[in-house]
């Protein structure tokens, strides 16, 4: 991170729309191209279809106006900021010490996309000089799947958010949703609406969401029988068709050989047969013990519903009840299986079916 422009925001009461923010972004982004303080700025632009905003990357002031800012800019875009980096740098391991160079990259960042960012930091992917960051507050983003369910499956040709309400014209008119009927669901509890960390910040500062309610979903499931939430895990998975999605999106899974691709050992077989899904998503999900920031990109992403969320955040309140720890809160504050205190609680190690 660089302390390069101020506070761009409100200013004596008054509040910036969200067309305002957008005019914003796309200024800043221009300026870090021009002075070139950046290679390239990350962010979103309008997609191919209605109601979708995809990755975006900017490497000249003069496409800057591509960068959008909406309620339909979903996927965590710090996935991109890891993998630029990474790219640039195993491509600079062929040229002379004295010729490598270093690939800064701009990030349009919510809460969320710099929790992600603070773990990559943490994890020394990058450094911080490498990364500057454009934070914006998010009020949550729209599901294409729920919004979808909302209209009863009619085809989507646009939509237009008006205050708290959605007005989406489909294929037997408008309708008006409520915005928060539609709203993925790791928006609806959401306690990191603002950036955790930022160069840049544009816009007010946004409320907490129902940050009480945040696990409600979890202790429902804890709650079940050990039967029933076997069962419940069996039949999300039987949904998996392992096409990867949820692991190419997952702005924390970085590994440069992933555990499915390894053939010595060969951890997963490469057909969609029962024991091979559930063994590729228990992986996964474990090895995001204590890194997941519930961005909700796997969940967007997955072709065929997978609830991945409710065992991801399972593990969230984990990390969170026994090591009081939230993923890329702070830059202080390190992964819990990455350290290690004398004040560590023990009692979930030695006496497991207590401390439940």
């Amino acid at each position: 991170m660089n302390a390069l422009i101020p506070f761009i925001g409100v200013r004596d009461g008054e509040s910036k729309t969200v067309e305002q923010i957008e005019k914003e972004i796309r200024k800043v982004a221009a300026k870090l191209l021009a002075d070139n303080k950046v290679d390239v700025v990350v962010g979103y632009e309008d997609g191919t279809l209605p109601c979708q905003a995809v990755p975006s990357f900017i490497e000249t002031p003069e496409d800057a106006d591509r960068l959008v800012w909406n309620s339909f800019c979903a996927v965590n875009p710090a996935k991109y900021v890891h993998d630029i980096i990474f790219r640039h740098r195993e491509s600079q391991k062929r040229a002379k010490p004295e010729d490598r160079t270093k690939k800064v990259v701009g990030v349009v960042a919510r809460g969320c996309t710099t929790r992600s960012i603070v773990l990559h930091l943490q994890e020394k992917q990058y450094d911080g000089d490498q990364v500057v960051i454009i934070g914006v507050p998010c009020r949550g983003f729209v599901s294409r799947k729920r919004l979808s369910h909302a209209v009863g499956g009619k085809e989507i040709l646009g939509a237009v958010q008006k205050g708290d309400t959605l007005s989406v014209e489909t294929s037997d008119g408008t309708e008006d949703i409520p915005i928060g009927d539609v709203l993925a669901a790791n928006c609806l509890t959401c306690r990191f609406n603002n950036p955790v960390m930022s160069d840049i910040l544009i816009g007010d500062p946004a409320p907490a969401m129902d940050e009480d309610s945040e696990y409600n979903e979890v202790d429902e499931f804890e709650n079940l029988t050990e039967e029933d939430r076997w069962s419940y895990f069996k039949k999300e998975m039987a949904k998996c068709m392992k096409c990867y999605a949820c692991r190419n999106t997952c702005p924390s899974c970085y590994c440069k050989i992933c555990f499915v691709e390894q053939s010595q050992p060969n951890w997963v077989g490469v057909g969609v047969d029962e024991p091979d899904t559930q063994v590729f998503q228990i992986m996964r999900i474990f090895h995001m013990a204590g890194r997941c920031v519930d961005c909700g990109s796997c969940s967007e992403v997955c072709p065929m519903g997978v609830d991945l969320r409710k065992f991801l955040k399972k593990l969230d309140k984990d990390a969170y009840s026994l090591f009081a720890y939230r993923t890329g809160e702070s830059l202080d504050n390190a992964p819990p299986l990455s350290v290690h205190a004398a004040e560590d609680k023990e009692d979930f190690i030695f006496e497991p079916e207590t401390s439940r």
